[in-house]
């Protein structure tokens, strides 16, 4: 059997090394620093641009995170010698042009070339976030834009229970919550954010308690008031997103008008005795509530789930989805629900899509967003438009 020295000497005579001259002349032509150090090592500092995977995970995830294998890839470790093991292992899956940077990051730093010191997760963080760590898709750089991340809640009630229970998990940092209501114990059947300990309660202050005792690396902001016109445009900047949770169409249009003015997309779900559905509005990129309703039916024909019911389980599924196109909205991930409506019947079992178009005739646009006027709809649900900009 070979002595490691051995086993080294042979890997890099299978391999090119270049200096940190050459390596920096070569990412400055385009090429790709693939950096493979421990997370403790990262911490102290990468080089600008740097793809981050661990040399005990690539085998596993390079493929993911640079599917090219014709691209230049430069290899760098803390010293070398990982490196030229991971630009090996690089060729014999087929990667075509591969080098090690002799002397890795040290050599790089003490020769003064550039490098970032960035924020890390702590050890506490690596053990909660860790399943989301082994994700290529998500990894550290993703958990820290979630933890910088904001999403605003429209309702503590059968979607926003849910939706925040699973954002606050994901350790979205910040989570601003909506609702003037207190918790009645008939919201227990389906608002499993609440207990029968805080009946009476401001459903916010209920909320707050969960979540913050759930996770410590949350802020909860809440905003224990009825949402109208007076107050949105003071409560909506700031947040990345809004997860609608409203149980009425003056809200919902309402809401629209605002996100729209000020191009906040909205994860919108919506639920009806055994029937829910959830798409995505982003007034940046597709459709929006008004292409979708232009004008809201009349009021026996919606009735709310106090007057017809729900099954307790269907507000967690639906919230869940919602949550979910939060976080890939967030992180940019897979196929949103923009321009998509989900429709799902809890008796069937069933999942159904349909297509959203942009409806021409809708003139509550960001194009038209200075013209916006947002108003308290009171079930007059028309566009409001000013004849002045700045309103």
């Amino acid at each position: 059997m070979p002595t490691f020295r051995e086993l080294l000497a042979s890997t890099k005579s299978a391999i090119r090394e270049i200096d940190p001259v050459e390596a920096e002349q070569r990412l400055d032509g385009g090429a790709i620093l693939l950096d493979v150090r421990e997370p403790d090592e990262t911490a102290q500092g990468v080089v600008p641009g740097s793809v981050l995977i661990v040399r005990g995970n690539l085998e596993a995830q390079i493929e993911s995170r640079l599917p090219d294998k014709s691209s230049e890839v430069v290899v760098m470790c803390a010293g070398g010698v990982r490196s030229a093991f991971a630009a090996k292992t690089l060729i014999e899956l087929g990667y075509g042009d591969v080098t090690s940077m002799v002397g890795g990051f040290n050599r790089w730093k003490d020769e003064g070339r550039p490098f970032d010191v960035p924020k890390v997760l702590d050890g506490d963080q690596r053990n909660r976030y860790s399943r989301h760590l082994l994700l290529p898709e998500v990894g550290e750089e993703g958990q820290l834009k979630l933890l910088k991340s904001r999403v605003l809640l429209l309702g503590a009630g059968g979607l926003g229970s849910p939706a925040a229970l699973y954002l606050a998990a994901a350790g979205v940092g910040t989570l601003g919550i909506v609702d003037m209501d207190v918790v009645d114990e008939s919201n227990l059947q389906r608002q499993i954010i609440h207990n029968l300990d805080r009946v009476g309660q401001r459903k916010v202050d209920s909320a707050k308690t969960a979540l913050t005792s759930m996770n410590p690396d949350i802020e909860v902001r809440t905003f224990d008031a009825r949402l109208s016109a007076e107050n949105i445009l003071d409560i909506l900047p700031g947040f990345d997103i809004v997860v609608d949770g409203a149980d009425n169409f003056p809200s919902r249009y309402l809401l629209n008008d605002a996100s729209v003015k000020l191009g906040i997309p909205v994860v919108h779900g919506s639920i009806f005795r055994f029937e829910g559905q959830v798409t995505v509005f982003d007034p940046m990129n597709g459709p929006t509530y008004r292409d979708l309703l232009p004008e809201p039916p009349p009021p026996e024909l919606a009735p709310s789930c106090s007057e017809a019911g729900v099954l307790g389980v269907l507000p967690g599924i639906v919230g869940s989805i919602q949550a979910l196109e939060a976080i890939k909205v967030l992180l940019d991930l897979g196929d949103s629900l923009r321009g998509r409506l989900l429709a799902f019947d809890a008796l069937e079992m069933s999942f159904r899509e349909y297509k959203l178009n942009i409806d021409p005739a809708n003139e509550v646009t960001f194009a038209n967003r200075d013209l916006i006027k947002v108003a308290d709809l009171d079930g007059l649900c028309q566009p409001q438009l000013s004849t002045s900009t700045g309103q």
